[in-house]
């Protein structure tokens, strides 16, 4: 069996403030270790089920966050950005039999998580699909849902694990965090270790093809930008429609041309 896990730093036990999640800040160190630990934990999960081969995408702000040494011998390790349009699941293909996310957060403008944000915290108020507010957690797992490859398990805060769940009851989730304003209440760093690897080896025990997720016909982007200019600017995408000075409209029945989008224009 080969996996492959996608792991962000918002989404992690305890964390609080974008200070633990900036490289310059003396915060970050120790979030990014326990980043690195629930990494390690669903591997070692997986491990126990039988997994072969895990790949890797640290998918936080420079993709270089995640401490390799501390992982098995057994992973592949995707760090910085390519730019390709799969973003925080570059190389993810046919050859995977499950997609995994780690650390996931919140959908911008949720209040979920005191950092709630949608791909740019920096540019982008609200990006809505199919008239349903977008997170990274959905606009990902519609990549694996484009290959046939099962979403089975998400961990980080309580919202991105309700809404996981209600896009596909099956998913096994792990909630670390939960946000009140600009706070969090979240459990032992050690006990969310000790969940992610129970239901990780529990789902890839089991038979997770009925975690799939039904990718949709066709797609309606609605893109919220903080500033006017720089919807101004994205405008100009070829087939972008403006709605008002920060709002944008994009339409297609090929969901590769949403992520090459957002590519160019995020």
């Amino acid at each position: 069996m080969k996996i492959y896990i996608s792991a962000d730093i918002e989404g992690v036990t305890g964390i609080t403030h974008w200070d633990e999640t900036e490289k310059t800040k003396p915060d970050y160190q120790r979030f990014a270790q326990q980043m690195t630990r629930e990494v390690k934990a669903a591997c070692e999960g997986a491990i126990k089920a039988g997994v072969k081969e895990i790949w890797i995408k640290d998918a936080h702000d420079t993709g270089r966050n995640i401490l390799a040494d501390d992982l098995p011998k057994i992973i592949r390790l995707v760090r910085g950005w390519s730019e390709h349009p799969f973003s925080m699941v570059q190389e993810l293909d046919k050859t995977f039999d499950a997609l995994l996310m780690i650390g996931y957060h919140s959908f911008s403008g949720s209040g979920a998580n005191p950092l709630s944000h949608t791909l740019s915290s920096a540019k982008i108020s609200s990006i809505r699909l199919n008239g349903e507010s977008a997170s990274e957690f959905l606009i990902h797992s519609y990549i694996a849902a484009s290959m046939e490859i099962p979403v089975v398990f998400v961990s980080g805060d309580e919202g991105i694990c309700m809404e996981a769940r209600k896009i596909n009851h099956n998913i096994r989730t792990v909630a670390v965090n939960k946000g009140i304003g600009n706070s969090t209440v979240s459990i032992h760093p050690q006990l969310a270790l000790e969940r992610i690897e129970e239901e990780v080896m529990s789902i890839l025990k089991s038979d997770f093809r009925n975690c799939q997720i039904k990718l949709p016909e066709h797609f309606k982007i609605e893109l919220s930008f903080r500033r006017h200019i720089q919807a101004y600017r994205s405008s100009f995408y070829p087939g972008i429609r403006q709605l008002s000075p920060t709002d944008l409209l994009f339409e297609t029945e090929d969901y590769f041309e949403i992520l090459r989008m957002l590519m160019f224009v995020i």
